[in-house]
């Protein structure tokens, strides 16, 4: 199954949300979207920076991840952005692919 990387940003709303809830009931939320999604949770961590929340997870497949990623953002509570993870395995069957390209110039 895909991994995926999420980093969410919360509005004030948002943060207001979690200031009421709190992490755990936070935490359990976005677990039951993606266990109901058909995917597993890995992590799911608070952070200070550019992103309030990392969430690392397994889902089906980028249809099912996008999904997510619309319901979650479409709330104006959260803005988020999906990384599709690779294994080292699937970098190395990257590097045995050949692909037919032109950088810009030549």
């Amino acid at each position: 199954m895909p991994k995926y990387l999420v980093r969410a940003s919360y509005t004030s709303e948002g943060a207001k949300g979690i200031a009421k809830s709190g992490g755990t009931s936070r935490s359990e939320i976005v677990g039951k979207l993606i266990q109901n999604s058909g995917g597993t949770t890995e992590s799911f961590y608070f952070a200070f920076g550019d992103a309030d929340a990392y969430v690392t997870c397994d889902l089906p497949d980028n249809v099912t991840a996008a999904s997510v990623a619309l319901a979650v953002n479409s709330n104006g509570a959260v803005t988020t952005s999906t990384v599709v993870l690779m294994t080292p395995e699937e970098a190395d069957e990257a590097t045995r692919k050949t692909v037919d390209y032109r950088p810009p110039g030549k």
